[in-house]
């Protein structure tokens, strides 16, 4: 014989034998060795690595058992070798499957997760952000699934979700963001203005210390010019500026709405979330932009804020649309801003002229014609010019105070003003005194000798 050759042949099991080759084999756990004595080679055929059984293998094994089969048998049946056979029958139930631990490509960034987490419980898209800087190339699957192990479980509520169609409908809110301290040292109240399209989910944001009305009317200015016009109407909730009850409107906000020719909406008292869209946006704000982030003042948030507009909340993959914002903006149906010139802002506070001839307005006094004392009259501010008006007249113009506590008059409004007060005086003279001053005894007299007897 010349030399031995070894083949090692590897086939697929199935149940009963094994092929390889083109060739049969008998089940695993047998060798075969073929042996021609007119070749010099030796074929030894290995059994298959061993895999864990399934229930179902398991079971066929207990079942062809209880059926009074051999251990060879259920060997040849089953395609398993004999040794498993016994490890099934030996045991009381299948074995647990355990997935083996293996490296992952978040492993070296848990600590840091962790401690985000701690410290600001940042979402997942921000904290994806974050560990890409850092190097991490895995996905966001992996980090989400390791997220809910850092969280307590949330339960959401039933929501049915109500779509608009192109430029039918914006929704806006404030948000309430704290507390900074400005140049002079004082405390002021930050506010989030947030304004979201209703189709296309593209959004507006900025920041302000005042959710008065000027502020609200300013703001959505800004929103227009953002995102180049404005849709048919906008939904609020019942927030002083817009609604000032349940059945009147707040007529100097319907005097903007009016000029843009927008229907203003409210939803129905305690139900907020029937505009969704727009407190979700809040909630997103707040985590996204604000939450782990430092900021110098109230120009440098705002500032952020567009840059996070621009290359975060406007291009990113919306995830209720499947598009991004900034995409679909394209097909909102708008209302142009070049359309309609710009709402002009005119302030309007109803005040009673009091006896000075002087009307109160933002802690100042300004001077009227002394005939309109006592009459409610309508001051009006724009821009820096103060306008007092009786009815349909304005009865006086003043430049607006430099500071608060000023007061502001015109000299022909003094000069009336006294000539006024002495032509009532000499009128009417003063009443006379309705009291009595007067002696009630007689005064005793004596001659002067008497006093100087005494004296000598």
């Amino acid at each position: 014989m010349g030399g031995l050759k070894l083949t090692h042949l590897r086939g697929k099991i199935g149940r009963g034998e094994a092929k390889a080759g083109g060739r049969s084999f008998p089940p695993p756990g047998e060798i075969p060795v073929d042996r021609d004595n007119s070749a010099s080679t030796l074929t030894v055929v290995f059994p298959m690595t061993q895999e864990m059984l399934n229930q179902d293998q398991h079971m066929d094994i207990k079942l062809l058992h209880r059926q009074g089969h051999s251990i060879r048998d259920i060997a040849r049946m089953s395609g398993h070798s004999r040794n498993t056979v016994r490890k099934v029958l030996a045991a009381k139930s299948p074995p647990v499957f355990k997935t083996p631990k293996r490296a992952s490509k978040l492993d070296p960034f848990k600590d840091y997760l962790k401690k985000r987490i701690d410290e600001c419980n940042l979402s997942g898209v921000r904290l994806l952000e974050e560990i890409r800087a850092m190097g991490y190339e895995g996905g966001h699957t992996i980090l989400k699934t390791y997220l809910r192990t850092l969280r307590p479980p949330t339960t959401s509520k039933l929501t049915v979700r109500f779509e608009t169609p192109p430029g039918e409908q914006a929704q806006c809110d404030w948000g309430y963001c704290g507390r900074y301290r400005d140049a002079s040292g004082q405390l002021q109240s930050i506010y989030a203005f947030v304004w979201v399209l209703g189709f296309s989910r593209f959004m507006y944001v900025c920041f302000t210390t005042r959710m008065h009305l000027k502020s609200l009317v300013r703001c959505h200015r800004q929103a227009f010019d953002y995102c180049g016009g404005w849709p048919r109407s906008i939904l609020y909730d019942n927030m002083k500026q817009v609604r000032l009850d349940a059945k009147s409107w707040n007529p100097h906000f319907m005097d903007f709405a009016d000029h843009y020719g927008i229907v203003a909406k409210t939803h129905r008292p305690y139900r907020p979330r029937t505009k969704g869209k727009v407190e979700r946006m809040v909630r997103y704000v707040k985590d996204n932009l604000l939450n782990g982030r430092s900021f110098a003042d109230l120009e440098d948030l705002n500032a952020q804020a567009l840059i996070w507009l621009e290359q975060t909340a406007n291009c990113r993959v919306h995830q209720t649309t499947g598009q991004k914002p900034c995409d679909l903006l394209e097909r909102e149906q708008l209302t142009a801003c070049h359309t309609i010139a710009p709402y002009r802002w005119v302030e309007r506070e109803r005040r009673v002229v009091n006896s000075e001839a002087l009307v109160l307005y933002q802690k100042s006094h300004y001077s009227v014609p002394a005939m309109a004392v006592g009459q409610s009259v309508m001051v009006e501010g724009r821009g820096q010019t103060i306008s007092i008006c009786l009815g349909d007249t304005i009865i006086a113009e003043h430049p607006r105070a430099e500071q608060p506590g000023q007061r502001v008059e015109q000299k022909p409004h003094v000069q009336e003003r006294w000539d006024r007060v002495m032509e009532e005086a000499a009128k009417s003279p003063p009443p006379a005194p309705r009291w009595i001053i007067g002696a009630s005894h007689e005064v005793q007299t004596r001659h002067l000798n008497v006093y100087e007897e005494i004296a000598s």
